[in-house]
């Protein structure tokens, strides 16, 4: 199979779909690799490091989009993007689909095969090309929330773990999955007072198992939410609904009681946000004020600290890259119910009901389409 591996194009994005190594994988199995010139140059993946391991540098995108029969990528494809896909080929990307009509719209004009890794399933009911990006936004909220809390930058003026005789910062994590764990987990690094809200009690069983004391945890509801809010230095959105638009977790309503100089940071931003006030933001300009609230909202957090997020996501997808290129998209898909669920659009139609659902289109099932 032939692999295009474009530079990407979203704002302030720096990683990229495979390294180096990655590469060689695919080309030891017998397949050829095209990537578009200085698509790594941004984290030191240079076109000397893919040529050396086996691919040919292109100049432009327009080459790859026309040659390959796989585009593999990062982010969603910008509407330049979208008007270069050509039926039948395979795009293996994040593509966070239920908030966005317009691009659901253009992928299923393109006739493409249209892969999310954000709805890619495994054995255990994970998402595993999610996992590692999620690992990352956990991580990052907590950092950028800290600089946010910064006077310079907005917030009142708090250190998040506070000093010697001087209370820590408190924060509240919304949501128990990967990205709640892991921002739970670099507060509680820094000395932060933090609580965990989740609607699983089986979860909140496991987090005050594996946390104890330090981590207080508390059932979501809106009561439970409310209340903790009016008293929160930091928030941080990490609700997943797989594949569905983000429920809205904190609205206007309660923004207005919350403390002046707080922060809001929305990992669910790709999702539509977890909260009424939110709407995507860039690395560029990250934050906004709403009644006092500072809101972070950067739609590909990530791609703040690119190099280390290519090479946990190319740790993720390259089995599956591996196994669309030997088997060929309709066999893959026929054997691998995991790449099943994460197929979104399939040539002109829908194949994932949450994104069928969000923009009126009719719902058919890929083992319909595979038939």
């Amino acid at each position: 199979m032939l692999i295009g591996l474009p530079k990407e194009i979203k704002n302030n994005e720096y990683r990229v779909g495979l390294t180096p190594a990655g590469v060689r994988e695919l080309v030891a199995a017998g397949h050829r690799v095209l990537v578009e010139h200085n698509a790594g140059a941004g984290i030191g993946l240079m076109d000397e490091h893919y040529h050396d391991a086996g691919a040919k540098i292109l100049d432009n995108a327009n080459d790859i989009f026309g040659l390959a029969d796989m585009i593999v990528k990062v982010k969603e494809p910008q509407p330049q993007e979208c008007l270069m896909l050509h039926p039948d080929q395979i795009l293996f990307t994040y593509l966070h689909l239920a908030p966005d009509k317009t691009l659901t719209d253009a992928l299923v004009t393109s006739g493409a095969i249209c892969i999310a890794y954000e709805t890619v399933t495994d054995g255990v009911g994970g998402l595993p090309l999610l996992a590692p990006m999620s690992e990352v936004a956990g991580r990052m909220a907590v950092q950028v929330g800290a600089h946010a809390l910064e006077k310079t930058h907005g917030g009142m003026g708090i250190l998040l773990g506070g000093v010697a005789g001087v209370a820590p910062a408190k924060v509240i994590v919304l949501g128990g999955g990967i990205v709640g764990l892991n921002a739970a987990r670099m507060a509680m690094g820094l000395g932060a007072d933090v609580t965990i809200f989740d609607t699983s009690l089986v979860r909140l069983n496991v987090l005050d198992q594996q946390f104890g004391p330090h981590l207080k945890t508390i059932f979501s509801t809106t009561d439970s939410i409310e209340r903790a809010l009016k008293q929160a230095d930091l928030v941080i959105g990490a609700v997943l609904l797989p594949g569905r638009t983000a429920p809205k977790l904190v609205t206007k309503v309660m923004l207005a009681e919350m403390k002046s100089g707080s922060v809001l940071v929305d990992v669910a931003i790709d999702q539509g946000g977890c909260f009424e006030t939110s709407r995507p933001t860039t690395h560029d300009d990250p934050t906004y004020i709403v009644d006092d609230v500072v809101h972070y909202c950067v739609a590909n957090m990530p791609g703040g600290v690119a190099r280390t997020s290519t090479f946990a996501l190319t740790n993720a997808t390259l089995p599956f890259v591996l196994e669309l290129a030997n088997k060929g998209v309709d066999h893959a898909l026929k054997d691998n119910p995991h790449l099943q669920a994460g197929t979104n659009i399939f040539k002109h139609n829908v194949s994932y009901q949450a994104v069928a659902e969000a923009h009126g289109y009719e719902f058919v099932s890929l083992e319909t389409l595979l038939n």
